[in-house]
């Protein structure tokens, strides 16, 4: 029976996919508060923070792509 990736994807792939959407998130946040408070630093800086999140989501897909390919040599 085939299961979702979720179930058997491995503790690192996990962490990398949270902690991709939580700085993306963070980062979204302060985009906005820096906007409307007219505080360009913070909102210079929050593009950092949306960048990591994205390298941490490409990062994530790359770990996925070989547990994959690990699973099917099997």
């Amino acid at each position: 029976m085939l299961k979702e990736f979720w179930e058997s994807a491995p503790t690192s792939y996990k962490v990398l996919v949270f902690s991709a959407m939580g700085l993306i998130g963070v980062g979204l946040i302060l985009n906005i508060a820096g906007n409307t408070g007219n505080n360009r630093d913070l909102a210079v800086a929050s593009l950092a923070v949306i960048g990591l999140g994205l390298v941490l989501h490409i990062v994530g897909l790359v770990v996925r792509g070989q547990a994959i390919r690990k699973n099917l040599r099997r």
